[in-house]
Parts: structure tokens; C-alpha cells; sequence
């Protein structure tokens, strides 16, 4: 018992679980009654939020999307800044960061499935990279106006914000850059399939 009080394991619970709650598949089916793990991509993140809900309302598609990216990117964010009040360790702040993305691309709520990774990274990435993340969002933001591919320029925004970190050798007062690399591995893991269809040239765009 002593151990689930733990204060590093009580978080860590905690952001997995935050980082599994599916907010693209409750807001699709709350507000628009359907279920995106049935159509679309089958993912539970905002892109297919917008295609999916855009059959039918694209007007209401918009604003579930961006609110999908708000509450993704939260839920992560959420449980660090708490964190990060109790004076928690930039050790188990990383911890918390991964947990949190592990959550909502393997959720406990969906069987160990789940999204892309892309705003919780984001989420908690503002949190512990600011100034590199903000490059990167701004790339992210620039590339999807531009190539209006959604994987690809997330993928570029990220590589963005991690070359930034770098440059700017923004420490992650951990010793290793490895908590970084790990996070941005999972999300590029998660768009291996994303990957092999712009390879291919079929990847869709996002109109």
C-alpha cells in the first residue's frame, strides 16, 4: 500500500491514466454521435476528428478538431504543471511527459490503443521545452498550411522542436537528451503507417 502513496508512483498513474482518456472519440461521439474508430483513420486524434465529422457538419468537424488538439495537449500538460508546483524532480517530470504520451497512444480506455502522440507530446513538451516547441508548432503550423498533410508536417515540427532543443541546448537538467528522443521515437513509431503511405504517395491531404 505504501508504494501506490508514493509520491513519483502516484503520478506516474495518474499521467498514464490522464494521457488515456480518448477526448477526440468522446467529443466526436457526445456532439456529433459517431464513432471515428469505426471511420476515417480509425485514430482517435484530431485529424480524423475533422475528415470524419466533416461528412456530415464541417462547420462543428472544425471545432472538434482544434478542441481535440487543446484537451490532448492539456491532459498532458495538466498533471506536469501540478507536478512541477510540488517541486517533483526533472527525472520524474520526464517520467510524467512519456507516461503521458504512452498514455494516449496505448490507452487503457481503448484496449492499448490509441492516437498518434502528436499534442500530448506537444502538450508537454511546452511545458519542458518552451522556446524549442514554440519553434516547432510554429514549423508545424507552417508546413500544414503549406503541404496540408497532417502526419508529415506534425513529423516536421517535431524533428523541428527536437533539432531546436539541441541547438539551443535547451537541458533537460536530467543529464541525457534520451527522455526527449524517447518521446519524439513513440510518435514517430505511431506514423510508421503514415510513413510507408508517403512513401507510397498515398498519404491523404487534409482539405
Amino acid at each position: 500500500m505504501d508504494f501506490l502513496l508514493n509520491f513519483n508512483i502516484l503520478f506516474y498513474v495518474i499521467a498514464y491514466i490522464a494521457g488515456s482518456i480518448p477526448f477526440g472519440l468522446l467529443l466526436a461521439k457526445i456532439f456529433a454521435n459517431v464513432n471515428i474508430k469505426e471511420q476515417g483513420s480509425k485514430s482517435i486524434g484530431a485529424t480524423n476528428v475533422l475528415r470524419v465529422v466533416k461528412q456530415t457538419n464541417p462547420k462543428l468537424a472544425k471545432k472538434l478538431s482544434v478542441a481535440t488538439v487543446i484537451l490532448d495537449a492539456l491532459k498532458g500538460a495538466i498533471v506536469l504543471l501540478i507536478a512541477l508546483t510540488l517541486d517533483a524532480s526533472s527525472s520524474t517530470l520526464w517520467a510524467i511527459a512519456i507516461l503521458s504520451v504512452l498514455g494516449h497512444c496505448y490507452s487503457i480506455f481503448l484496449g492499448l490503443e490509441g492516437g498518434k502522440g502528436v499534442a500530448t507530446g506537444l502538450g508537454v513538451f511546452l511545458v519542458l521545452i518552451p522556446i524549442p516547441t514554440f519553434i516547432g508548432a510554429i514549423a508545424w503550423i507552417f508546413c500544414a498550411k503549406v503541404l496540408k498533410i497532417s502526419s508529415l508536417s506534425s513529423l516536421l515540427g517535431l524533428t523541428t522542436a527536437v533539432i531546436a532543443a539541441l541547438i539551443l541546448n535547451n537541458g533537460l537538467d536530467v543529464g541525457s537528451n534520451a527522455p526527449m528522443y524517447f518521446i519524439a521515437f513513440i510518435i514517430y513509431y505511431k506514423h510508421i503507417p503514415n510513413i510507408v503511405r508517403l512513401i507510397k504517395g498515398e498519404e491523404k491531404k487534409v482539405i
